[in-house]
């Protein structure tokens, strides 16, 4: 969706509220802000305040909120108009008019939110928010495929802490969420039992749970197969156990292998996203030619773009910056601010430093992902971490005195967590 459509619909909403069009201002603001500008930046292309232009920011965000029945602000703005363009609550845009589903005082009104509110639930509390999102279309095409056209059962998203699984997610539900009668969104931060996971997601549903768990999973593959559901799990690496091997289960939560192979192996039209830092042994040992399964792998990011607008100079530098940090993006965001405080932006002379600086927040980040992985993975990073060149399998082996076993296990491991 381009930003003048962007620009359309949002002047029919001002026109309907306020009896006004969007005034020159107003539109640069809009555009400004599709395109991913900061108030300042904007204020300066414009030659205005950047008090004037928050201002009007600001004064948008709220008519457009009443108008639309929910929050509207700078860094949602984006994707909460293309989600209500898509939404069928919406009619008669392509001919400049749009007719909105929101007058309590209509009994029809009523009627027709009531349809919706009993045909469609999206529990969505605890998804982040995106305020920015750069490159990644074709994993969001790949998701798109897998989902909408291959009806894949189980997906799981994978890649290191900070490098955007999480965020891709919610950008696909932003885009299609219209397409689904049922999301949920949970987050095993702080895993739960299945027992306990699944009373949820029945309540959620507005379903009793009944006694036992078999009949607890009836219920909950019979919304599967009646409803087109999409429930997501985050944070799914913190059911395994911390020091063993990658994807070993805690024996609390052992009981998640079993529905996760109900999920592939029983016939519905739903769909699970796991997202996780560690890949689960049953997507590994399933062959995805004979079940409905598919995983994404992560990488770092290629497009200059994620650093556009973030008060960096020397533009001409950005792919190096780029390249140093493997386009992760919390390592480029947490850098950035280092950049700004300490080299007034200049990346240039950071550079010219000629060393891979580690911030704070990385080596919070490291500290807490070495602090999970076995003894033998531990050994074999700080055997890494001591040379500065790429070596041979045989020569890291013959320093670390390993097992064959050990070594080869503790190498699958760390792969399986993306650290090598």
């Amino acid at each position: 969706m381009d930003v003048a459509e962007i620009l359309q619909f949002a002047d029919q909403l001002i026109l309907n509220k306020t009896g006004k069009r969007l005034d020159d201002l107003q539109k640069t603001v809009i555009t400004g802000v599709y395109d991913g500008k900061t108030y300042e930046t904007i204020a300066d292309e414009c030659h205005r305040s950047e008090s004037r232009v928050r201002s009007v920011g600001h004064k948008l965000w709220q008519i457009l909120s009443e108008s639309l029945g929910e929050d509207v602000n700078k860094h949602n703005f984006c994707w909460t108009i293309e989600r209500v363009i898509n939404n069928s609550q919406f009619y008669n845009f392509g001919n400049n008019q749009i007719n909105y589903c929101h007058n309590d005082n209509n009994e029809s009104s009523k009627n027709t939110k009531q349809g919706i509110k009993n045909q469609l639930y999206y529990d969505l509390t605890i998804a982040p928010k995106i305020n920015r999102f750069c490159d990644r279309i074709s994993e969001i095409d790949t998701l798109f495929n897998w989902i909408l056209n291959q009806t894949t059962n189980l997906i799981s998203i994978l890649g290191l802490s900070g490098i955007g699984k999480t965020t891709l997610v919610k950008r696909f539900i932003d885009l299609h969420q219209q397409k689904f009668e049922i999301i949920i969104w949970r987050s095993l931060k702080f895993p739960k039992s299945l027992n306990l996971l699944i009373n949820d997601l029945l309540n959620t549903c507005q379903q009793e749970p009944k006694a036992t768990i078999n009949d607890k999973l009836k219920q909950l593959f019979d919304i599967l197969t009646n409803k087109k559901c999409l429930i997501i799990l985050d944070d799914v690496q913190n059911i395994f156990t911390p020091h063993q091997f990658a994807g070993k289960y805690q024996p609390e939560y052992q009981d998640y292998q079993t529905l996760f192979k109900m999920i592939t192996e029983t016939q519905h039209q739903s769909h699970v996203i796991l997202i996780s830092q560690e890949q689960c042994p049953e997507m590994e040992s399933l062959d995805e030619e004979l079940y409905p399964i598919k995983s994404l792998e992560l990488s770092g990011l290629e497009n200059i773009d994620i650093l556009k607008n973030t008060g960096l100079k020397d533009e001409d530098t950005w792919l190096n910056l780029m390249i140093l940090y493997t386009g992760h993006p919390l390592f480029l965001k947490t850098i950035t601010i280092s950049i700004k405080k300490i080299f007034n932006g200049k990346v240039s002379e950071f550079l010219a430093e000629n060393e891979l600086v580690i911030t704070q927040e990385m080596q919070c980040l490291f500290s807490q992902i070495f602090n999970n992985i076995s003894p033998i993975e531990q050994q074999i990073i700080l055997a890494l971490s001591k040379c500065n060149q790429p070596v041979s399998r045989e020569y890291l082996k013959i320093t670390l005195e390993l097992s064959s076993t050990n070594f080869i296990n503790g190498l699958e491991s760390l792969q399986k967590r993306y650290l090598i």
